[in-house]
C-alpha cells in the first residue's frame, strides 16, 4: 500500500498509450487541486484492460516534464487484484450481489423500466433461482452485479454542486473475471488514502454509482471536481487521431514541454498567450472558483 497521508488527490491515467493535452491538462489541474488543499499527489496506473508496453514509463515521463511531482511509490491496479477479490467476496457474502449472464446488446435490447435511462441495467438476472443460474451457466461466464437498493444518489461537485445521478444494479465483476471499473476505483481511492478526485467531467455521470458503493463499504465518498474536457475542432473528445496531441508530437512542430504547459496554463486563464510558467506560478495562482467551465478546443499545431 502506498505511503500517503490520510488526505490526498491523485492522476489515474490507463496506460494504453502516450497521454495528449487532454490528459496532461487534467493531470496538471489534479496537481494543483491537490497542493491547493494541502493534500499529498499520487499516481495510479489503471491497468486491468488493455496495457500498451512501456506506455505507463512513458506517461510518468511526460507528466514529470511538465514540473509534476508525486508521492512514490505509483500504485498499480494490477497488483491489487487480492484486494478486489476480498471486498467482492465481502459484498456476496452480504448478498449484496448477482451474477448476471446478460450480453451488452441483450441490456440494450431489453424493455426499460418507466424513467430508467437508455441502457441502464434491467433487472434481467436480479431473482433467478439457483437451477435458472445453474441453467444459464452451462452457457455462459457470469458477471457479479452490484444488488443496488437505491436508483439515484447525490453527489457534491466543487465545479457542478450538488448533481444527482442513476444508479443501477452496475457490474462488479465482468465475465472474464476482470474487475470494473466502478468497483477498482472505489475500493482504490478508499484504501491508499485518496479523498479528492479531480478527473474530466465525461465521467461525472458515474460518481454517484460510485460514492454510494463507498458508502456500501462504509467509506467517505471522495470530494468530486470533474473539470472541462479537451475537444478537437469538431467539437468531439481529442483523441490521437488529431494529430500533434501528445508531447512528442508537439515537440515535432518545436513545442517543448515547458510550451505545453503554457499553452494548458492559457486555456485555464492562468498565464498569458506564451507567457513562460511553471507548476509553482500555477499553484500561486490557482483558484478553483475562478475555471473556465467550457471545454477547450484545441487546435493541433500544422
Amino acid at each position: 500500500m502506498p505511503s500517503v497521508s490520510p488526505a490526498a488527490g491523485r492522476f489515474a491515467p490507463s496506460p494504453s498509450g502516450d497521454l495528449h493535452i487532454g490528459n496532461l491538462r487534467t493531470a496538471v489541474l489534479a496537481w494543483l487541486f491537490a497542493h491547493a488543499s494541502g493534500r499529498d499527489f499520487v499516481i495510479r496506473m489503471e491497468d486491468l484492460d488493455r496495457v500498451a508496453p512501456g506506455s505507463d514509463r512513458r506517461q510518468l515521463t511526460d507528466l514529470a516534464a511538465l514540473g509534476l511531482t508525486w508521492n512514490e511509490p505509483i500504485v498499480y491496479q494490477s497488483a491489487r487484484l487480492a484486494e478486489y477479490r476480498r471486498i467482492v467476496d465481502e459484498l456476496i457474502a452480504a448478498d449484496r450481489t448477482f451474477e448476471c449472464y446478460c450480453t451488452r446488446r441483450e441490456i440494450l435490447d431489453a424493455p426499460s423500466a418507466p424513467h430508467s435511462p437508455q441502457g441502464a441495467y434491467p433487472g434481467t438476472c436480479r431473482d433467478l433461482t439457483r437451477a435458472e443460474r445453474v441453467e444459464r451457466r452451462a452457457s455462459r461466464p457470469a458477471a457479479i452485479r452490484l444488488r443496488a437498493d437505491v436508483s439515484t444518489f447525490t453527489v457534491h461537485d466543487t465545479l457542478h454542486g450538488e448533481y444527482t445521478g442513476d444508479v443501477d444494479d452496475f457490474v462488479l465483476v465482468r465475465g472474464d473475471g476482470t474487475p470494473a471499473y466502478n468497483l477498482a476505483v472505489v475500493i482504490d481511492d478508499a484504501t491508499t488514502g485518496i479523498d479528492q478526485v479531480v478527473r474530466g467531467d465525461d465521467l461525472l455521470s458515474s460518481a454517484p454509482r460510485q460514492s454510494y458503493l463507498a458508502t456500501l463499504l462504509h467509506h467517505q465518498p471522495p470530494e468530486y471536481a470533474h473539470v472541462p474536457m479537451v475537444l478537437n475542432d469538431k467539437h468531439v473528445r481529442l483523441a490521437k487521431r488529431d494529430g500533434a496531441v501528445t508531447l512528442e508530437d508537439l515537440a515535432e512542430h518545436g513545442i517543448d514541454a515547458a510550451g505545453a504547459l503554457s499553452m494548458i496554463a492559457e486555456s485555464l486563464g492562468l498565464a498569458s498567450p506564451g507567457e513562460p510558467v511553471t507548476m509553482q506560478t500555477l499553484a500561486a495562482r490557482f483558484d478553483p472558483a475562478a475555471l473556465p467551465r467550457e471545454p477547450w478546443i484545441f487546435i493541433p499545431p500544422k
